[in-house]
């Protein structure tokens, strides 16, 4: 979380910091949580794209401290190195790769999860199409995992950002899910395309085995299973047993604080400066402030 001016008057990203989350987006997935009853009945969690890890604090606080699950099993997943949280097993992997579903179902000790998420989301362009089409396809990959390991009737949540072409994403995952929901919480911006995707209810494809591969798209993974973008399109009459319109669903207290309001801080001379909850573990601009610090900052451009 940074320290701009519009940082310190949202009031998410200060209450994110005076109660020890690393992010404000832990209030996403409270809210989310509120309405859709998520932690009830799981113990195996598997948290992609978890870094910098506020998910994975609150499924640590939820499952061992509020509801002390001691056997419960957390593990998180991301290519970015993470500062470990207690109780959570963190994975620095690809979530593509084989090697990482046989990592999780070892701390599992076999046992397929109860509950997969995702907050992970591309870094954005500001070409709508394109980054709604990468979130999409991050989506899937997130997809192809979960299938792999998600046991029949879990759940799984991930962002998306909504376009003109979500629809298909929609109806890809019906064919997975008994309940497909659209989420808004009230902690995520209004004027911002993001929202979550809901799913309860994982429905195994009869004869389909997912299995990860590496050099294999999500295309040819989902190839037969009755899911896929080349044949939905190619057989335009869908049966009318497994279509399904995602709902749209607003979270949060309708009371609570605004996301996309700043507040005025009334009593300056009172507030106190808090440092980052969690300090970048190794940001990508670190050897070139080191470099600068320095004098040795190469300022020519090639």
């Amino acid at each position: 979380m940074g320290k701009s001016s519009k940082d310190k008057r949202d009031l998410y990203y200060r209450k994110a910091k005076e109660q020890g989350w690393r992010a404000r987006s832990a209030f996403k997935l409270l809210q989310l949580n509120e309405r859709f009853d998520l932690f009830s009945d799981i113990e195996r969690v598997v948290d992609l794209c978890a870094a910098p890890g506020s998910w994975s604090q609150v499924l640590s606080r939820e499952l061992f401290q509020k509801q002390d699950k001691k056997n419960a099993k957390i593990v998180s997943v991301d290519l970015q190195p993470m500062v470990p949280i207690e109780g959570v097993t963190t994975i620095q992997a690809d979530i593509t790769h084989p090697k990482t579903l046989q990592e999780i179902l070892n701390v599992f000790g076999g046992e397929p999860a109860d509950f997969v998420c995702s907050d992970g989301a591309p870094d954005v362009t500001g070409l709508h199409d394109l980054d709604e089409y990468i979130q999409a396809q991050l989506i899937l990959a997130a997809l192809q995992l979960t299938t792999c390991i998600l046991k029949p009737g879990g759940k799984f949540v991930a962002k998306v950002f909504r376009g003109r072409d979500i629809d298909l994403l929609y109806a890809q995952l019906s064919y997975l899910f008994e309940q497909v929901i659209c989420a808004k919480p009230r902690s995520s911006r209004g004027t911002s395309l993001e929202a979550f995707i809901v799913c309860l209810g994982y429905k195994p494809r009869a004869g389909w085995q997912p299995k990860l591969e590496l050099n294999k798209s999500t295309e040819e993974f989902f190839r037969g299973s009755g899911i896929g973008k080349a044949e939905n399109m190619q057989y335009l009459e869908l049966p009318e047993d497994e279509r399904l319109i995602a709902k749209f669903i607003a979270c949060g207290d309708i009371n609570d604080v605004d996301s996309d309001a700043t507040y005025t801080l009334d009593t300056l001379d009172k507030i106190q400066s808090l440092n980052p909850v969690q300090l970048p573990t190794a940001p990508p601009y670190k050897r070139a402030l080191e470099l600068k610090r320095l004098g040795q900052a190469n300022s020519k451009r090639v």
